[in-house]
């Protein structure tokens, strides 16, 4: 039998019945906001994304402005899914046992080959133990299911890592227009409203400028891939366009707690 991961967050982040899921994330991306950067309407299918990772309630309309940009999904077979460890401290790059995520819309084939063309990097350990709980590349599989067609996911999270050991990992993987890279962050967390927004924007700037050495892990919880990523980017000359940056208390929280979101693009 395989090796099945499942879902940890379905009912808490998500719905967990497989209809309305299917429904709140087709209206989701039906209602994709559209992209704050003009350039994203010359930029073409991105080769990269940056997303949110929280509740549907809290992100999911700025997690769709970002699935939204994926006009040719039908090239699109494997997805290269990064996030930060939230539950489980280490060091470098975990990939996990399993053969297969599942969610409530079905199960996803992780990319085996993908996992041992990285295997012999001393940054990837395989580290089941990280994933188990973990919501941030949950959360973005029920997006990939109803975009995508026929597609596998290389599942990463990252620890303490540096911005090159990720970019060395990226690298391994990035392939062609079949591969797609998706990294899972929130941005700032628990302040109040105004204080997020303007630490939100710098950190936004300096995602656009491909600047990861302006952005703390204070700025957002994904800083370490999203700094692996941004180093990539820069090696491969793409451009990032902001497309979505708001907080808890744009869409379904209070104003004295919020928690940052941004949405961007990479090609």
């Amino acid at each position: 039998m395989s090796n099945i991961r499942r879902p940890a967050v379905a009912d808490l982040f998500y719905p967990g019945d497989p209809e309305a899921l299917h429904a709140d994330v087709t209206d989701l991306l039906a209602s994709a906001r559209p992209a704050a950067d003009s350039a994203t309407e010359h930029a073409g299918q991105p080769k990269a994304l940056i997303v949110p990772h929280a509740g549907y309630v809290y992100s999911g309309a700025i997690a769709a402005s970002a699935y939204a940009q994926l006009t040719q999904p039908e090239c699109i077979r494997r997805v290269l899914l990064l996030g930060p460890a939230h539950r489980f401290p280490f060091h470098g790059v975990a990939v996990p046992a399993a053969e297969q995520f599942s969610t409530p819309l079905g199960k996803v084939a992780v990319d085996r080959a993908a996992l041992a063309a990285i295997a012999d990097l001393p940054q990837v350990h395989e580290l089941d133990i990280a994933f188990d709980g973990e919501h941030c590349l949950e959360v973005q599989l029920p997006f990939l299911q109803e975009t995508l067609g026929d597609f596998s996911i290389v599942p990463l999270l990252v620890g303490d890592a540096g911005a090159d050991e990720v970019a060395e990992v990226l690298e391994r993987l990035w392939g062609g227009a079949e591969t797609l890279i998706v990294i899972s962050s929130d941005l700032s967390h628990y302040l109040d409203y105004d204080s997020a927004r303007a630490i939100d924007a710098r950190t936004s700037e300096a995602i656009c400028d491909l600047h990861p050495e302006a952005i703390s892990t204070r700025q957002a919880c994904g800083r370490h891939p999203i700094a692996g990523l941004l180093t990539a980017a820069r090696h491969h000359g793409l451009h990032a366009a902001l497309l979505d940056l708001r907080n808890s208390g744009d869409t379904a929280g209070p104003r004295d707690r919020v928690v940052g979101y941004g949405a961007y693009a990479f090609g």
